[in-house]
């Protein structure tokens, strides 16, 4: 596969490695962008597991709780001027209401809205605000007691970061600590049995090409990788890692304390996992005098 200087540049921004590593770890790896960040790990050369911030997805996620169950719905905008737009507020606040009585997007974009279906609305408002925008996504919790939190708040209810934690015992008080904590660390799973296990099986072998490097005998290795395991897991799960509110407790013994036990959350954040292609300036500006 031809390596490209695109290529190279994603890849230098995700891992902060130099150029010449960069683009030795695609040619060694045959342009696969995951294998060749692992591949610079291993040797030592990523100097962070930073993210590309090529999320540039605008829009707003609103939360919504009624009884024990509660939703945060994902509505994209093309731009953030949109996402400002007290028409567009209404109008997602409105999508995050239908949201507590079904179970997916599908269902969603077929609810009623004032007479017309969330998808027919969409349709409308696109026409009447000029930019296109989507119902993303959806995730609903139910539990004893389901607390929200929205971070970098537009308006009540919705922001740019959405957090549901599901709790039995505890306090609202405690349900919001653990809120801001998620919206902060966003953490990969609730705890060690929630993780998916090729994840974890990735990563160990990660960390056993990165022992075996050193050149150390396999019975170290295999001591070494029990202790790096445990702080992946430690670091990634919810109930195990150090609380921010306070860090002499992991977030589960902190609940412990407080009688409760959490059961599960939702965290979803504006434009999550999307890419969008970039261009400089000069070339937008070429590109709009060209008509």
């Amino acid at each position: 596969m031809a390596i490209t200087a695109a290529m190279v540049k994603e890849l230098r921004e995700s891992t902060g490695a130099g150029m010449m590593d960069a683009k030795k770890a695609l040619v060694e790896n045959d342009g696969d962008m995951e294998a060749a960040v692992d591949w610079l790990r291993t040797k030592g050369l990523a100097k962070a597991a930073k993210k590309s911030g090529r999320t540039a997805a605008e829009g707003l996620v609103a939360v919504n709780v009624e009884g024990g169950k509660g939703v945060a719905v994902e509505v994209n905008s093309e731009t953030d001027f949109v996402a400002k737009n007290a028409d567009f507020q209404e109008f997602v606040g409105s999508i995050a209401k239908a949201a507590l009585n079904v179970a997916d997007v599908d269902a969603l974009l077929a609810a009623d809205l004032g007479g017309k279906s969330v998808a027919d609305t969409l349709t409308d408002k696109i026409a009447t605000i000029g930019e296109n925008m989507s119902v993303r996504r959806m995730a609903s919790l139910e539990g004893e007691t389901v607390v929200t939190y929205v971070h970098n708040a537009a308006t009540a209810g919705m922001g740019k970061i959405g957090v549901l934690v599901a709790l039995n015992g505890g306090d609202e008080a405690l349900g919001k600590q653990v809120a801001m904590h998620i919206a902060a660390v966003n953490p990969a799973a609730l705890s060690e049995a929630d993780m998916d296990q090729a994840v974890i099986e990735k990563e160990k072998q990660v960390q056993m090409d990165i022992a075996r490097e050193s050149g150390k005998p396999e019975q170290v290795i295999e001591k070494m990788i029990v202790g790096r395991m445990k702080k992946f897991v430690a670091e990634s799960t919810l109930v195990n890692q150090q609380f921010v509110v306070n860090p002499d407790l992991t977030v589960g013994e902190a609940a412990k304390e407080a009688g409760a036990e959490i059961t599960g959350f939702v965290r979803l954040e504006v434009g999550e996992g999307i890419e969008v292609e970039k261009e400089d300036f000069a070339a937008e500006v070429a590109k709009a005098a060209q008509g």
